[in-house]
């Protein structure tokens, strides 16, 4: 009998939620993604760390310092990934540049620039960056000059709506840190899949790009069990780690499609600017909450990653 794995990816692109090379070949995503947590776990990967040694080896001989190889480092593992995978791999700015359009377009020209140095064209990836005002703004700036983005940390349908006006690639709404935060709040220990909050949002994001013709593509992200997947299975995209990969792998039961673009919910359509953006960001304290403390995380894996390079070094 056909595994939910496998009748899932009838219907949706399965993308790894993971920069480990092993992790990669066994599950064989059509996409992936890189970023200083994953880089952290590369350099105890025995599948990686010839490759870690050899950058960091490298590097220190062309004088770089530590903040230096953590981007070089970034890019290596991408780039290696990208020869694993058919489809992107995902690469992050850095999250300190969150609020900086400039150099938040600055720093991706120069990730594509590395990546082409290492004969990765522009096509194999996606610019990650967060789903802040300023990174939105960057996106459609990037998008113009033929820079494909990935906007992360989407908590709202203010960012979703802003993501698609600015003609984004792909968005990451993020399933399972909504959902941790409503059963906080609440006082739950779980959700049913149709009631969960994260699945609504997602599910809701989708219908509003579908009715209104949106090419945006929805990736539903960071999972805490399978019923959220199978809950938003028919979405566009969905990134997953491999431990629900495998999850999925072993279950035989039936799947059933979720979402389509034909059953999408009609929604009218929103108009976002600036000051919508942030007062509608402002008025929902999950999506405010989310989106800082993410960002506060992403920074703190980056600043770890530079600490162990230096000690390396």
């Amino acid at each position: 009998m056909t595994n939910v794995l496998d009748q899932l990816r009838e219907m949706t692109t399965v993308v790894a939620d993971t920069g480990e090379v092993a992790a990669v070949k066994k599950y064989e995503p059509v996409d992936c993604t890189t970023n200083p947590s994953l880089v952290l776990k590369a350099l105890t990967d025995p599948a990686s760390g010839d490759l870690m040694e050899r950058e960091l080896e490298a590097g220190c001989k062309a004088g770089l310092t530590a903040t230096q190889l953590v981007d070089v480092l970034t890019v290596a593992m991408g780039a290696e990934l990208s020869a694993l995978v058919p489809g992107r791999v995902s690469t992050e700015v850095d999250a300190r540049l969150s609020f900086d359009t400039e150099k938040s377009v600055a720093r991706a020209r120069e990730i594509i620039a590395e990546y082409e140095k290492r004969g990765v064209g522009k096509e194999k990836v996606l610019i990650k960056l967060a789903s802040t005002w300023e990174g939105i703004r960057a996106a459609e700036i990037l998008q113009k000059d033929g820079i494909d983005c990935n906007l992360t940390l989407l908590f709202s349908m203010a960012q979703a709506v802003a993501c698609a006006d600015a003609g984004a690639f792909l968005i990451s709404p993020f399933v399972g840190r909504i959902t941790d935060w409503h059963k906080k709040a609440e006082g739950r220990d779980s959700y049913a899949p149709d009631e969960d909050p994260g699945v609504k949002s997602v599910r809701r994001i989708y219908d509003y790009y579908k009715s209104n013709g949106i090419d945006t593509i929805v990736m539903g992200a960071s999972f805490r069990n399978t019923d959220q997947i199978k809950a938003l299975a028919g979405c566009d995209n969905l990134t997953i780690s491999p431990a629900l990969l495998d999850e999925m792998k072993q279950d035989t039961s039936t799947l059933t499609r979720a979402l389509s673009p034909e059953s999408a919910v009609q929604m009218d359509r929103i108009e976002m600017d600036e000051a919508t953006f942030r007062w509608e960001l402002n008025g929902d304290p999950m999506a405010a909450e989310k989106l800082a403390e993410g960002i506060r995380n992403f920074d703190a894996d980056h600043q770890k990653l530079i600490e162990v390079i230096a000690e390396r070094m």
